[in-house]
């Protein structure tokens, strides 16, 4: 069976029949193409037994999420993962081996050279495009729908992501529960993760909000709502995009990593932007999650927390009918005024209105009743690698 070559260190544990993928991804904006594809990339192979190659063209993001890797090389392997600088759009690797399974994550376009190697494999390689997230009812539709090539003997399968039945699911690895749970039960797993965090002990008594978010002019609002509140808030700020806002309310010339600021009942952390297997810790944390774009989107709904979600921003509005679709799934159950409550919420988070953090407060029970049954609900979905896998078995027999 052809495969990418592995590297010294995982070939002696590599078995004859172990399927081998190839994982494209071009980053277009931020975190969350890569943030996607590395979290996939790590479950196949540490679940599936799966043999991953991931071809990135910008290592300094992909960096962000995985400090391990080395920028000035062209190839390494981290985690038993083969990763590669793929110069895009021409460049294919410095071997050109074609994998059993392809990944063209987020239409980024394979070079042409690997899809002329695909059409000349013995046996044509299961072939995904891997589109973005969208809770959207036509995408149960387009799921696994086939896409012959114009001109070689190959077929492109799409593969949605989805938050409903008839689609790819979300990523969620197998022990995630298992490690959320033992965190909330361990008081003394808490008390060293705010230390280490943020240099204090866990606050009594407060609000914790994690506040993950893209430029937004609706967090000035918010953030005198939270200096005004009848009751503490926590803020924790992960570096990035947002903290300039953070600088300016607090008088501050910047608010970097290590920062930490008071008004009123507001006090705010900055925290130092963390590894993907870091983030997961920082939503548990917290009573409110804000998070933005797929990839914490996703986290956020495991971590079974009320949470707020900014949708990367499109042209026209069109972002809006995603938002609505998402809140539809989730917001589903709720109570009438809770699920209002919430929707004003998000869409003022989202540029429609100003945000009123006390009607979001008075339905916290309920919204937090919500996020545990909704994680459930998700999780009878499947997960998305868990998914893929399996329809790679059906095409591979």
């Amino acid at each position: 069976m052809s495969s990418a070559t592995p590297s010294s260190d995982t070939a002696a544990a590599t078995a004859s029949d172990t399927i081998a993928c190839d994982i494209f991804c071009a980053v277009i904006d931020n975190f969350g193409d890569i943030g996607v594809c590395w979290r996939l990339a790590r479950q196949l192979a540490n679940e599936h037994g799966w043999q991953v190659r991931v071809f990135v063209d910008d290592l300094h993001a992909f960096q962000k999420l995985c400090p391990a890797l080395q920028l000035e090389r062209a190839r390494q392997t981290i985690d038993g993962i083969v990763v590669e600088h793929w110069h895009e759009p021409v460049h294919a690797g410095d071997t050109l081996e074609v994998a059993d399974v392809v990944i063209e994550a987020f239409a980024c376009e394979l070079p042409p050279v690997y899809v002329a190697a695909m059409a000349q494999r013995e046996r044509a390689p299961v072939w995904f495009n891997l589109e973005y997230l969208s809770a959207e009812d036509w995408v149960a539709d387009f799921h696994l729908r086939p896409s012959p090539h114009p001109r070689y003997p190959l077929t492109k399968t799409f593969f949605f992501p989805g938050l409903g039945p008839g689609t790819g699911g979300v990523l969620k690895e197998r022990h995630l529960d298992a490690a959320r749970d033992a965190f909330d039960a361990s008081q003394p797993a808490r008390d060293a993760w705010w230390l280490n965090t943020t240099g204090r002990a866990a606050p009594s008594g407060a609000t914790v909000i994690s506040l993950f978010a893209y430029e937004n002019p609706a967090v000035d609002s918010l953030l005198d709502q939270w200096r005004d509140s009848a009751t503490p808030i926590v803020l924790l700020v992960p570096e990035g995009r947002i903290s300039g806002a953070l600088a300016r309310f607090f008088g501050l010339p910047d608010f970097a990593a290590g920062a930490h600021a008071e008004r009123g009942s507001l006090s705010a952390h900055a925290l130092a932007f963390t590894e993907q297997t870091g983030y997961d810790a920082l939503l548990w944390a917290s009573d409110v999650n804000f998070v933005r774009g797929e990839d914490s989107f996703v986290r956020a709904q495991w971590a079974a927390k009320p949470f707020v979600w900014q949708i990367y921003p499109q042209a026209d509005d069109a972002h809006l009918p995603k938002l609505d679709a998402a809140l539809a799934h989730y917001a589903r159950t709720l109570p009438a005024d809770a699920r209002h409550a919430l929707a004003r919420f998000w869409h003022a988070w989202n540029g429609a209105g100003q945000p009123d953090w006390a009607a979001f407060q008075h339905h916290r029970a309920a919204l937090k009743n919500r996020a545990a049954q909704w994680a459930d609900e998700l999780a009878q979905v499947g997960d998305l690698a868990g998914n893929l896998a399996l329809f790679t078995k059906s095409q591979l027999k």
